[in-house]
């Protein structure tokens, strides 16, 4: 074997130099480029729009599984429930005509989904032999009974107290008797 280059290899060597120093030398050039038009942008000073675009770019949803996962949900679910309580709907007030007008007339008016309409005796009249505690406690934690009729828990405003479900429950069967 022969350790000298013969012309054709040596004219490879000074052409693929000739490019990898022009490689290198754009390299360099385009970063140099990049820096100076980076520093020439303007910077954002509003931390609402920073909050805005980091609220754009964040996940929608995310995956659990296993005790990890159903730790993370039921923190989050209860992370949920304590929010929505600690927000009284209408004001706290317990006048269950006020709170029938503005939740509960939308089904109790039209008996969406199986809900007795109000003043309604004989729709009201199976329920009411129940007790009113049984009304309640169905306002409150939600009923589907065995002909698909359904009352979801608070009316659907998981915001209102326990003291509101059961003054509107209480109201509503005040205008059957």
């Amino acid at each position: 074997m022969s350790t000298h280059l013969t012309p054709s290899d040596r004219t490879f060597m000074k052409h693929f130099a000739i490019m990898i120093a022009m490689l290198a030398s754009t390299a360099v050039l385009l970063t140099i480029v990049g820096a100076f038009v980076w520093a020439s942008l303007p910077k954002e000073n509003n931390q609402r729009e920073v909050q805005r675009a980091g609220d754009r770019i964040a996940p929608v949803a995310g995956v659990y599984a296993g005790d990890t996962g159903r730790a993370a949900m039921e923190a989050a679910k209860a992370a949920a429930d304590k929010a929505a309580a600690a927000q009284v709907a209408y004001g706290g007030t317990t006048d269950g005509n006020v709170i029938f007008d503005k939740l509960c007339t939308s089904c109790h008016t039209a008996g969406v989904t199986g809900a007795p309409k109000l003043g309604n005796k004989a729709e009201w009249a199976p329920r009411i032999k129940q007790g009113i505690a049984t009304l309640v406690k169905h306002a409150i934690d939600g009923y589907t009974g065995p002909d698909g009729n359904h009352m979801p828990a608070k009316g659907g405003n998981p915001a209102l107290t326990d003291a509101q479900v059961e003054a509107t429950v209480k109201w509503m069967v005040s205008q059957v008797k």
